[in-house]
Formats: C-alpha cells, sequence, structure tokens
C-alpha cells in the first residue's frame, strides 16, 4: 500500500472562474500568468538532453528587484539589481538549466532584443539589459547539452511572437528534480509552475523552476507532496530526519541544488520596494521547502514591475509569498515523470 498522501489539487480550465470577495469588495480571482500586464513569456528545451530556457521579457523595461538566499547560485549581471546601481530597469529575466554552463543563453536573448531596437540606448546602439539564473540539472539528462546562446535566441522569439508558456517539463523546468538528499537514485521529478491573481487592478503572480535539495509540502495543510523517496520508491522518507542522523560533513550533496522564480506584479514600485518583495516571497519557499535555503542551493528570486497600480507594498509582499507557493504547488503536479524520475501525479495513481 502507498504510503503518498493524496492530496486535491484543482486547477480550473479557465482560471478567471475562480473568485472570492474580499471585505471591500475588491473581486479576487486567479488568472492565467500569461495575462500578467507587459511582461511576455517564452521558453524552449531539449527534452531528450534534459534542460531548458525560460525567458521573461518587458519590451519598454521592467524595474526589478532581486533576492538570493542560497549559498550557490549561478546567476549573471546580478548587481544591476542592487539598488545601488544605476540601471532602473532591465528587459529580460533568463531561467536557465546547466548550472554556471548556462549562463550564455543570455547572449541570445540580447541578440535577439538588439535586431529589434530594444534596451538601454547608449548612442550607437540600444543593451538590453539581461540578468539571468540557472539551476544545476547536469545529473538529469546530457551533462554535456547546456542552454546555449541560440536556446536562448529561440527562448525570447517564442516570448515576444508566440507567447508558449506551460508549467510542468518545459523550458528551465525541463531537468528540475527534488529530493535529492540520498542521491538521484531516490529524488522526484518537478518543473516549472506559476499561479497569479488579481485583486481589483492588481495583479501578483509568480514563476518557479523547482528544484530543490529538499522535500515539499503544501504550505496550507502541511502535507508532504514531493521529495525523498524511500530506497523502494513506495513511500517518502524525510530529508531533515535523514540529515539528523550524523553530524559529518556531506562534501557533496547531490551536486548543486536551487530554486529560482520570479515575481510579476503591475503595482507602482521602485526597484529598492522589489527587492523587498523578492525578499518576502522567501517566505514562500520558507512554507514549502524543507530544508531550505542550503549552502548547495542557490534560491533566488527575481520581483519586477511593468505597471503604475497604486498597492500597498506589504500586501504586494505578501500576496508574493502566496502566489510563489502556489507556484511549487504547480510544479509539483504538473511535471511528468522523465528520466526515470518519477513525478507526483504518477505516485498518487498507485
Amino acid at each position: 500500500m502507498s504510503t503518498f498522501g493524496r492530496p486535491e489539487f484543482v486547477r480550473t480550465t479557465d482560471r478567471g472562474e475562480k473568485k472570492m470577495e474580499n471585505n471591500k469588495g475588491n473581486q479576487i480571482r486567479e488568472i492565467p500568468i500569461t495575462q500578467m500586464e507587459s511582461v511576455c513569456i517564452g521558453q524552449t528545451e531539449n527534452a531528450a538532453a534534459g534542460t531548458g530556457v525560460t525567458v521573461l521579457i518587458g519590451e519598454k523595461g521592467m524595474r526589478a528587484g532581486l533576492d538570493v538566499r542560497g549559498g550557490g547560485p549561478a546567476s549573471r549581471d546580478s548587481e544591476l539589481l542592487n539598488p545601488l546601481a544605476a540601471a532602473q530597469v532591465v528587459h529580460a529575466i533568463v531561467l536557465g538549466g546547466g548550472s554556471a554552463f548556462g549562463l550564455g543563453a543570455a547572449n541570445g536573448v540580447m541578440e535577439y532584443l538588439e535586431a529589434r531596437d530594444i534596451g538601454f540606448d547608449v548612442g550607437v546602439t540600444k543593451v538590453p539589459l539581461v540578468v539571468q539564473s540557472d539551476i544545476f540539472d547536469l545529473t538529469v539528462g546530457d551533462k554535456s547539452v547546456r542552454p546555449d546562446a541560440a536556446m536562448g535566441y529561440e527562448a525570447a522569439r517564442c516570448a515576444m511572437e508566440e507567447v508558449n508558456y506551460r508549467d510542468g517539463n518545459y523550458g528551465a523546468g525541463c531537468g528540475a528534480t527534488v529530493g535529492k538528499f540520498a542521491g538521484m537514485e531516490t529524488c522526484m521529478k518537478t518543473g516549472i509552475g506559476s499561479y497569479a491573481l488579481q485583486i481589483g487592478s492588481l495583479q501578483v503572480g509568480a514563476v518557479v523552476v523547482l528544484n530543490a535539495l529538499g522535500d515539499i509540502f503544501d504550505w496550507k495543510n502541511g502535507e508532504k507532496i514531493a521529495g525523498l523517496l524511500t530506497e523502494d520508491r513506495s513511500g517518502f522518507r524525510s530529508t531533515e530526519d535523514l540529515m539528523k542522523q550524523s553530524i559529518a560533513k556531506v562534501e557533496n550533496k547531490f551536486v548543486g541544488n536551487t530554486t529560482i522564480g520570479v515575481i510579476l506584479t503591475n503595482a507602482g514600485l521602485t526597484k529598492t520596494q522589489l527587492c523587498k518583495i523578492a525578499g518576502m516571497a522567501h517566505n514562500g519557499y520558507a512554507r514549502s521547502i524543507r530544508p531550505v535555503h542550503t549552502s548547495v542551493d542557490g534560491d533566488s528570486i527575481y520581483a519586477v514591475s511593468t505597471g503604475t497600480v497604486e498597492a500597498d507594498q506589504d500586501l504586494v509582499g505578501t500576496l508574493a509569498a502566496e502566489v510563489m507557493s502556489e507556484a511549487i504547488k504547480c510544479a509539483v503536479f504538473s511535471a511528468d515523470s522523465a528520466y526515470g524520475f518519477p513525478a507526483a501525479k504518477d505516485l498518487n495513481k498507485e
């Protein structure tokens, strides 16, 4: 008999049908992430190799902040998002696989954007400001295949011309896995997930690539939904309990893990405020992933705004944590089993 939980996970066909009312009468409804204002999302992947790229583009620029809590990030141009840096907007955020090897994907995104006259005007051309964070997926498919400029270019093209975003084993989520403390033999397949809410005119959404060392929990009821499996894959083990069995230093925690995400909002927030929003969104990680923010995780969250809607900063941050936790659930239940790693939707059929 399986020891897996069977959490209810319902996603409506038209997410706009899910509605609530707050105490001032503003309608609260779930919306597709692709309905977020002024941000286009595209992705591409090499399914055979188990890696891919997801690109978010703001053609007119996106005010952006960043908060990195993990000890081992693979990233590019992060300093652009420091509140002291001169740049007030970026034009694209790249989420990719391939660890540090995949950071070249941003070159293709820059090539695509420059050809379309999108970027910071320096007189002789426009320089697209592109930031990137990658997960470690080299132990999943073909370690010799990493996201490159061609893959970045194609994902950017899709963002601007096709908007082909999908949850699951797509884009940067192609090679995502969780529950790796005991090795890849007992981990689970996850992917990329999204979730977004609209309250009146305010929109807050999240996209996350779930690739954690730890176990994943439903943030509302505390039930484990993915993570470290027993040796016979018949149920779950606790990563935290396994860690407590020895205080000996573990040199190679198989080998790197990173959950990377983006909060999107149309609230009229500054870069400094968005850095705070990104920090509050990490509460969503902490509610859903245990352990999290370890030395071998590169856990990073971007927060971007393209709008001018007046909204309370702390409300936006609170919603950011909520949509991030829901996006993590989506990344679990949208994933398909692949590369010999079972996904939650298949385990729960037992």
